[in-house]
């Protein structure tokens, strides 16, 4: 039995849970998420908790039963806490404001970068190079922070870019260390 599918999810005070067939509706103080799981598994709920079992004993089943457990988890803990990804900009001249809901950035190339976050998300920057984003889906969260990273990713020379919060840059020495041989 997987040990992270096995363990029950404690619904908090005030989220109240939906499971019709597969599909799981969760309503907390910051808003609604719902989701369909693979017909694998099931989703009960008893004595404010909630149980994801699965059907067999196979590979694949195997997997979707702590991948649904921890999805559902991830809607419980969205609607009652919230998810951040943090991000920084490094470079001489890297900064990013906000004009209205958009996100500007000036990243080293001719004109501004603008990116504008889909419903649900906020951006928020403070101290010019921190950038906070902000949402109740955790999977939206990642794949907005990702899409702002990508627009200069960090390089390995100077390090100058958009990285995440305590995110490593594995450093190369360039060519004049070459030289000194």
């Amino acid at each position: 039995m997987s040990r992270i599918g096995k363990s029950p999810i404690a619904i908090p005070q005030g989220v109240t849970v939906a499971i019709d067939g597969q599909k799981v509706t969760v309503k907390g103080p910051k808003g609604q998420l719902e989701r369909t799981l693979r017909p694998e598994v099931t989703v009960k709920q008893e004595d404010g908790k909630i149980l994801v079992t699965r059907s067999s004993d196979e590979r694949l089943v195997r997997s979707l039963h702590g991948l649904s457990r921890t999805l559902v988890a991830n809607m419980v803990k969205g609607v009652t806490e919230g998810f951040t990804r943090n991000l920084e900009i490094v470079g001489v001249g890297y900064r990013a404001a906000i004009e209205g809901k958009n996100l500007v950035m000036q990243l080293g190339y001719s004109h501004p970068v603008t990116v504008e976050p889909p419903d649900g998300l906020q951006i928020a920057v403070t101290a010019n190079t921190k950038i906070a984003v902000t949402g109740i889906d955790k999977q939206a969260v990642g794949d907005l922070a990702a899409f702002i990273r990508g627009k200069r990713p960090p390089e390995v020379y100077k390090g100058k870019g958009v990285k995440y919060a305590g995110e490593f840059i594995r450093r190369k020495a360039g060519k004049a260390a070459a030289k000194k041989k």
